[in-house]
């Protein structure tokens, strides 16, 4: 099946640590930035024509892909494609990812009419088999399909989009930006569309001022019965990473065997761009425990319950605990 990626690079959502930096370009977890995960996932299911949307501080994000080898990208023709601002006719920033989209119509148009499109976000992690949600789109007939994590939902955090299901596993309500109680799902920003349908989709919205792919598109055709939803129910592990709390938060979780094995290998492989460094070096008199500990590093102190980066040095009178050393 002929299906395009779009990955939505989140600009400048996890206080200062975006202020120079688009949150797909953001470290995570040593040796990885958080687009690693949206573009494994996409390659890793067959999908090799993937536009990135960005509209500002993408400078360390194209250096980090760059052409997209270690993705396997860089041999498909017109596999990857940056969709900047300077790509269209406006550089004024995206009110929304309908209007993101609006720009990007040259990319979206390219190709066979009865293409599908995944649009994934950056400040969402996980290690998913997308063929799984493309065969359940197809299965569905139905014209979205949503992609959900329970457990997020706990009556205190607003989330962009939450839905409630019936016993038959369809959307009994759906809200946006609402601090959902438990018994909703919450959205993981992974969307699956027709190619033509999103098309006619974004036009018909844009026309209208309307700009928002959660509250326009999905919600407002549901609500008024002009589009039919199918909710893929994720049960794997799923890292929000949409606050500073958050992103310090899930990086300390990295310590736990169990959650590493379930990002980075629960599916397939999570590829990053290739730098080769010498080994970590482990003084004598260094105590490490319980540590993730990216290459380059020199370790001299006391370290414990933490996420190293590379190149970080630990002298020996030093003493970490719970830190996340970039």
């Amino acid at each position: 099946m002929n299906v395009t990626g779009i990955i939505f690079a989140n600009d400048g959502t996890v206080s200062a640590l975006t202020e120079k930096r688009t949150m797909a370009s953001l470290p995570f977890g040593g040796r990885y930035r958080q687009v690693d995960f949206a573009l494994s996932n996409l390659a890793c299911a067959g999908i090799h024509r993937i536009g990135i949307v960005t509209r500002h501080n993408y400078q360390s994000l194209l250096n980090h892909i760059g052409s997209g080898e270690e993705w396997g990208l860089e041999m498909e023709e017109g596999g990857l494609e940056y969709l900047t601002p300077y790509s269209s006719s406006t550089v004024s920033a995206y009110r929304g990812k309908l209007e993101s989209l609006y720009s990007a119509m040259s990319f979206l148009e390219y190709g066979r009419e009865d293409s599908l499109v995944v649009m994934i976000d950056s400040a969402i992690l996980s290690n998913m088999d997308l063929n799984k949600v493309i065969a359940s789109h197809v299965e569905s007939g139905r014209d979205i399909t949503l992609v959900t994590k329970a457990g997020i939902a706990d009556g205190r955090r607003s989330l962009d989009l939450a839905v409630k299901l019936d016993q038959n596993g369809d959307i009994a309500d759906m809200a946006v930006d609402y601090a959902a109680p438990a018994d909703y799902e919450a959205s993981m920003d992974i969307f699956v569309m027709s190619k033509n349908w999103l098309i006619h989709q974004v036009r018909e919205h844009i026309a209208r001022n309307l700009y928002h792919m959660d509250r326009d598109l999905v919600l407002g055709l549901w609500s008024k019965g002009e589009a039919t939803v199918n909710v893929f129910r994720y049960d794997g592990l799923a890292m929000y990473n949409e606050s500073l709390e958050e992103y310090f938060r899930n990086s300390l979780l990295l310590t736990d065997k169990e959650i590493r094995a379930d990002l980075f290998g629960r599916n397939h492989s999570i590829y990053t761009k290739v730098r080769d460094r010498v080994p970590s070096y482990y003084a004598e008199e260094c105590q490490i425990e319980n540590c993730s500990v990216a290459d380059g590093c020199m370790l001299a102190g006391a370290v414990s319950n933490s996420v190293l980066f590379r190149q970080v040095t630990i002298y020996p009178t030093a003493q970490i605990d719970h830190c996340v050393i970039m």
